[in-house]
């Protein structure tokens, strides 16, 4: 009994090691290592050991994007007011926490996805697990949403709402890499203005209410 609960807290502390050193190895050289068999040499760890965990460094880039995303869901969700939130509430908070997150990392984010002042464009392939898990924590406040109406359900367009919303995530932390501004304030007003214009688009507009009226008197014939 002893023995297994050694040998899992022994898998979660190397786990744990791995994802450290490597942050480290990017923070010191600027770049990802090369090798797996020297990092895990530098980690005295043999290297079959390494892939008990990971399977290349992708692998552990993905587990770091995967890692922030629990670490910001786990937060907003131990608060309880969360729950009294609106979709567009939720969804606030979510970014606002997730920078929060990001801050302690940036070094790393800058090191890797920040080149000579310009950041990404396009989206790393390490980052689409993160994405799929994202767009499920985005479905169900969408689906909420839709419950109380805050959000119009509109066919075909309102299927891609979740798209839409990993937009809006990735817009944000392209923002933020960038941003130079003191306590990155201008990354706050980004986000509060960009997810108050999404949720406007996705709530029911005057647009929306006409269409709604003039299918009524065409019903009503």
């Amino acid at each position: 009994m002893e023995t297994a609960r050694a040998k899992k807290t022994n898998k979660k502390d190397d786990r744990k090691l791995i994802l450290e050193g490597f942050r480290t190895y990017v923070l010191e050289h600027g770049v990802a290592p090369k090798s797996v068999f020297k990092f895990a040499k530098e980690l005295k760890m043999k290297e079959e050991e390494f892939y008990t965990y990971f399977t290349s460094f992708e692998s552990i880039k993905s587990a770091i994007w995967l890692d922030l995303f629990e670490e910001t869901l786990s937060q907003i969700e131990a608060q309880e007011v969360f729950k009294t939130y609106s979709a567009r509430e939720k969804f606030l908070s979510f970014l606002f926490t997730w920078i929060e997150e990001l801050k302690k990392n940036r070094s790393y984010l800058l090191s890797l996805y920040g080149v000579h002042g310009k950041t990404m464009l396009t989206l790393p392939k390490e980052a689409a697990e993160f994405k799929s898990r994202f767009k499920d924590f985005a479905n169900d406040i969408i689906l909420e949403g839709k419950e109380t109406e805050e959000i119009a359900n509109r066919p075909l367009i309102s299927d891609r709402y979740d798209e839409a919303m990993w937009l809006q995530v990735w817009f944000v932390l392209k923002y933020w890499l960038d941003d130079r501004s003191p306590r990155f304030e201008k990354t706050d007003a980004a986000i509060e203005k960009s997810v108050n214009l999404a949720f406007d688009l996705m709530g029911k507009s005057a647009l929306d209410s006409f269409l709604d009226f003039a299918k009524f008197l065409y019903q009503s014939k």
